[in-house]
């Protein structure tokens, strides 16, 4: 192990929505594929204590560590990327932070002190950056928002004062930046970056890499004016188009000699990078041999980010199967019993999101009907595995009032909670959260998916299956195919007469991964691939 960590600190400009996850995951791999350990923080500068109370709308979806932690969707690109789980320590909030220097103040730890931003919270941000020194060769930390913000000044602040504690060769900073091309004048023009890159330095960081992003080449003058008046390297001016696909973005880096660089800069010892593997991945992304469609159920559609990990998961699946899945996109709100056979008409499968609340929700049950009654490849996650069980129970158990105690309380709630949510009060951090284990049954569609009895999946969510109508449901052709080791939650529901009909409490999207993917999915796109296949 190293006896300090190298720092690459990655900050945005201009605006938002940029891509520092991207970039940060990009560097990460980058440097992981030429035999150097790596780990990325992300820190937000919002004053939630995390994402987890968020409108999916205003914040993308909550991405669930194994330990539990509830984060920003970015920590998703680093473990897909990276291939490696993150933790809470991989994330923290300007919430997180003023709370725990907070509750020091009021315990009396400052000793009568003045509690200030400088010190005390750069102090507490700079804790949090150093948590991996020493375990890992290179600590990558993205700095959320944009410069300029005024949240984000306490924690680029402490990006100075660490960079100058480590020393020069042992941090250096990674600027994201955007050259906008103006159609009516014909040029790219380098002003935003210029002002980016100012108020950057006037937080006391001059930049030493420049990712600017742009839609068209940027030209040898065009680098050259940025690195003039922003007092970087020209050859640091790193060109960062917009890609095919984002798993295609390290190769494009790459090429520009993106990690090359920073192992000069960081005084790393180079040796060569492995992108073979990760290459004919992209390849199979971009040149697929298959084309299928999903129908993809759910309330938030008009945010595709509120389900990031699920259509990343879907994308990896789809390369495993030499296949491109193509998304049409059903909104449950607008999804009837009348309806669905027409908006559902063609598809090679489907697939029910998860979510919370009432909205959508007799439209994904007469989705999931369609799906049930059509033989058509289903997969359910969470809510969509919940409105699995309801439906199965109105229309197969014979019970035409089953509903989930979140929506209507009546005595046929076949999903309810458990007696110990029943007291719980407070929205945040109180769900089942984080890797639970699972003993998957054999001889069933689960068993052939992973092909092990023993499985870990990560929760969020407080609803469970309502063991009072287990019986029933079994005796009518549910198969409960996954439990707790104690047997006492369902975790994983099929009905063996199906084609493919699988709904999971759990949300597998979180533990798929670049290259591999995820069992479940891949077992999903490759039965959707046979329908399509039978129907041609």
């Amino acid at each position: 192990m190293p006896k300090t960590s190298k720092y690459i600190f990655i900050t945005g400009g201009v605006l938002s929505s940029l891509g520092k996850g991207i970039a940060s995951s990009s560097i990460g791999l980058l440097l992981r594929q030429r035999g150097f350990s790596v780990t990325i923080q992300k820190l937000d500068p919002y004053i939630n204590v995390d994402p987890g109370t968020m409108n999916p709308y205003q914040h993308g979806e909550v991405y669930v560590t194994d330990d539990g932690a509830e984060t920003d969707l970015d920590l998703g690109h680093y473990e897909r990327y990276l291939d490696v789980s993150m933790s809470k320590q991989n994330t923290a909030s300007a919430g997180q932070v003023y709370y725990d220097v907070i509750m020091r103040e009021r315990k009396g730890e400052y000793l009568g002190k003045t509690v200030q931003v400088v010190p005390h919270i750069t102090d507490e941000i700079k804790r949090r950056m150093r948590a991996f020194d020493g375990k890992y060769d290179v600590v990558i930390i993205e700095i959320g928002g944009t410069v300029g913000d005024i949240e984000s000044l306490p924690f680029l602040e402490a990006c100075r004062q660490l960079r100058l504690e480590v020393g020069r060769g042992n941090a250096l900073d990674v600027h994201l930046t955007y050259v906008p091309y103006i159609k009516s004048a014909g040029e790219l023009k380098t002003k935003p970056t210029q002002h980016s890159v100012k108020t950057l330095m006037e937080s006391g960081i001059t930049p030493d890499i420049l990712l600017c992003r742009a839609e068209i080449k940027l030209g040898k003058d065009i680098r050259q004016k940025i690195a003039l008046f922003c007092n970087v390297e020209e050859r640091s001016v790193i060109e960062a188009r917009d890609a095919e696909t984002i798993y295609e973005v390290p190769m494009l880096f790459a090429k520009h000699d993106l990690d090359d660089i920073i192992c000069e800069k960081l005084h790393l010892k180079r040796s060569r990078r492995d992108l073979d593997t990760w290459s004919r991945f992209v390849n199979r992304i971009k040149a697929p041999r298959h084309v299928i469609e999903i129908a993809f159920v759910g309330k938030y559609n008009k945010y595709p980010d509120s389900y990031k990990s699920i259509l990343e998961a879907i994308i990896h699946a789809g390369a495993i199967n030499n296949t491109q899945v193509t998304i049409r996109w059903i909104d449950a709100e607008a999804l009837t019993k009348e309806n669905a056979a027409e908006m559902l008409d063609g598809i090679d499968g489907m697939l029910v999101a998860p979510g919370f609340g009432s909205r959508g929700i007799e439209g994904k049950i007469s989705a999931i009907q369609f799906a049930r009654t059509q033989n058509v490849p289903f997969f359910g996650i969470c809510l969509g595995m919940q409105c699995a069980v309801i439906e199965f129970a109105r229309n197969v158990a014979m019970m035409p009032t089953a509903h989930s105690s979140e929506f209507k309380k009546n005595a046929f709630n076949v999903i309810d909670l458990l007696p110990e949510q029943r007291s719980v009060t407070s929205k945040g951090g109180t769900m089942r959260l984080g890797s639970y284990p699972c003993n998957v049954s054999r001889r069933t569609k689960a068993f052939v998916a992973y092909k092990s009895q023993h499985i870990d999946e990560r929760h969020r969510h407080r609803y469970e299956f309502n063991n009072d109508f287990r019986e029933v449901m079994v005796s009518k052709g549910l198969v409960i195919s996954g439990t707790s080791p104690d047997g006492r939650l369902v975790e994983i529901i099929e009905i063996p007469s199906h084609r493919w009909f699988v709904g999971v409490q759990f949300h597998p999207e979180l533990k798929s991964r670049a290259v591999t993917g995820h069992p479940l999915f891949v077992s999903f796109v490759k039965a959707a691939l046979q329908l399509h296949q039978e129907n041609l």
